[in-house]
């Protein structure tokens, strides 16, 4: 059998490949809610083999969002929307993961192809907020959270999951990489603070512990934090600090760590080519953390000998997936196995049981 079509049980939860899709931003929310693009981007997935397909980042308040174009589930019409979504990939018999994200520092922007990079008042922006008033190189200075604003963000991560579970979602995903707000306290490069989310790496990593531990008591639903590994910057987050945050995220009751890396220093040297990041996934797997591995992931070989060779639990695509909806279908076939087809897509099939 192969490996990548091997099942996987998280929990009471079985994932019937671990070959899955990464979440990917669209920037084509309206006022934070999901429609018909969603619909149908996600959709297309859910009929292309794929075990799991996740939701883009879906901030947990207002102010967690990237772009004014990026969804949530903060309030009654975004859950519900997000519903019809997850129902759709359930009726296709794949699982349905949500990305629960804050973008601190880096929101309020405008959409990717805008012609100005960030949103006024009058075009539904905000003051974006950081564990210390230290701006992404060219974003406007945030504002630095206080204590009591932390207090606050824990109980928007666990409202937004709290719906997420109702809207159906089978599997959540706790945001703390690319630059957003948790990698951000998590890196001394962008956390200055004099408190105890200051300074050492415990303190750094604790908002992040908090969230997990208080998401975790919630529900056995299966839980994901995705990580970036490392910043790829002198002075900044490394392998060897992000490996013990994962070890300290499994006592958490954490299931799974979705390893990526960078997005907190603009201009980092960060070697992209073919499976980048899957040494930092194996890094972290070699400490006994449970893992997924992302980054140029592209055809079904390299996916199958990451986990046949134990460099990680899950494979994740993201731009892959993109160019091709079936890539799972096809991937299978490439290795010579036999996996569920939407009966309207059978005719196509060139392996059968």
């Amino acid at each position: 059998m192969s490996a990548l079509f091997s099942p996987l049980t998280l929990r009471t939860t079985s994932f019937p490949n671990r070959l899955w899709v990464a979440p990917m931003c669209q920037y084509s929310a309206v006022d934070g809610v999901v429609g018909e693009w969603h619909r149908v981007h996600l959709g297309s997935f859910a009929t292309g083999g794929f075990g799991l397909v996740m939701s883009e980042a879906t901030a947990v308040s207002p102010e967690g969002r990237i772009s004014i174009a990026c969804p949530g589930i903060y309030r009654d019409d975004q859950e519900e929307a997000w519903r019809g979504v997850v129902e759709f990939l359930h009726s296709q018999g794949t699982l349905a993961g949500m990305q629960l994200a804050h973008a601190g520092r880096k929101g309020s922007t405008m959409q990717p192809w805008a012609d100005h990079p960030f949103a006024s008042a009058q075009e539904g922006g905000w003051e974006a907020v950081a564990p210390s008033a230290i701006p992404f190189e060219g974003y406007p200075t945030p504002r630095a959270l206080t204590i009591d604003d932390l207090a606050d963000v824990r109980q928007d991560f666990v409202a937004a999951a709290t719906r997420a579970l109702r809207a159906g979602f089978d599997v959540l995903e706790i945001h703390a990489a690319h630059g957003y707000l948790l990698h951000e306290f998590m890196s001394p490069l962008s956390n200055q603070r004099e408190d105890e989310y200051g300074g050492s790496l415990e303190n750094r990593a604790r908002l992040l512990f908090e969230i997990a531990s208080d998401l975790r008591a919630l529900s056995p639903t299966p839980l994901f934090v995705r990580v970036s590994a490392t910043d790829w910057t002198e002075g900044g987050l490394t392998v060897d600090d992000t490996a013990w945050v994962a070890e300290q995220l499994m006592e958490r009751g954490v299931d799974l760590v979705d390893v990526s890396s960078g997005g907190n220093v603009a201009g980092a040297a960060i070697p992209i080519g073919p499976g980048y990041q899957v040494p930092l996934a194996e890094a972290l797997r070699s400490r006994g953390v449970t893992v997924s591995a992302v980054g140029l992931i592209t055809t079904a070989d390299q996916a199958e000998e990451i986990v046949a060779a134990g460099r990680a639990d899950a494979v994740m695509v993201a731009r892959a997936a993109l160019r091709n909806p079936r890539f799972a279908l096809e991937a299978a076939e490439a290795l010579g196995e036999v996996i569920a087809w939407p009966v309207q897509f059978d005719r196509a099939r060139t392996v059968r049981a």
